[in-house]
């Protein structure tokens, strides 16, 4: 999936600043992954069409709190999440292979009504198949911190995202980040501060939501010292 990201409607162009939420990575793949990512993703993926709008309709067939998460990994949370939260639409967007395969062999073997993925660049999907004001939140856990300076502009926490997820969200809705990596935290405080559609529903870090798991990725951190700092804006 290299796609090159699409340009917004309007002055801000996601082409023009060359946004990726993600880097493409060699992996290998299961067989039970490769198994359903054929299989499977016919019947709980989207193909990537940009001139189609997705909605909670089209996960779970009536409207629903709509909630999409930016680069689930290998969904681990993402199922959990679902699971916790049944009422809930969930859309999960990712392009790493074993990641997705993983994540719709989990959708089938639990039974997940309530969650169906898009393996497509993330930022083409929320530019061109999410419609402006029609998502209850976003979640964005734990994504690449590319810590080299000369790579921080890679990071999918700029300002230019941002504010096309502050976009698609309705007027009460979340964009919702959590990171191990502190100058990483720090940075998307202020680029978030600084976004006018949101405001910080804390005074500085967010609180764990009750319904977000701590993964074996997560857990690891924590043993090694190092602070999960999570952030929780709302759309004014």
């Amino acid at each position: 999936m290299e796609n090159s990201p699409a340009g917004l409607n309007g002055p801000l162009s996601v082409r023009e600043v060359g946004i990726r939420s993600y880097v493409v990575r060699s992996g290998r793949m299961t067989d039970m992954q490769k198994d359903a990512l054929v299989g499977l993703y016919p019947k709980y993926g989207f193909d990537w069409e940009p001139a189609r709008t997705l909605g909670p309709v089209d996960v779970v067939g009536r409207d629903a709190p709509f909630i999409v998460e930016i680069g689930f990994g290998m969904g681990t949370a993402t199922v959990a999440i679902a699971e916790a939260l049944p009422d809930v639409a969930f859309l999960g967007l990712e392009v790493h292979a074993p990641g997705v395969g993983k994540l719709l062999s989990e959708i089938e073997a639990r039974t997940i009504a309530n969650l169906r993925v898009c393996r497509h660049d993330a930022v083409e999907v929320v530019d061109s198949m999410l419609a402006p004001e029609s998502v209850d939140g976003f979640h964005v856990f734990f994504p690449d911190p590319w810590p080299k300076k000369r790579h921080h502009k890679r990071r999918i926490m700029g300002a230019d995202f941002v504010r096309l997820m502050a976009s698609r969200l309705k007027a009460g809705g979340y964009l919702y980040y959590v990171t191990d990596w502190e100058e990483y935290a720090e940075a998307t405080l202020e680029t978030m501060s600084a976004e006018p559609a949101l405001r910080n529903a804390y005074g500085r870090w967010a609180d764990r939501e009750a319904w977000r798991p701590v993964t074996k990725f997560e857990q690891r951190a924590i043993n090694d010292g190092r602070p999960i700092r999570e952030l929780k804006f709302i759309k004014r």
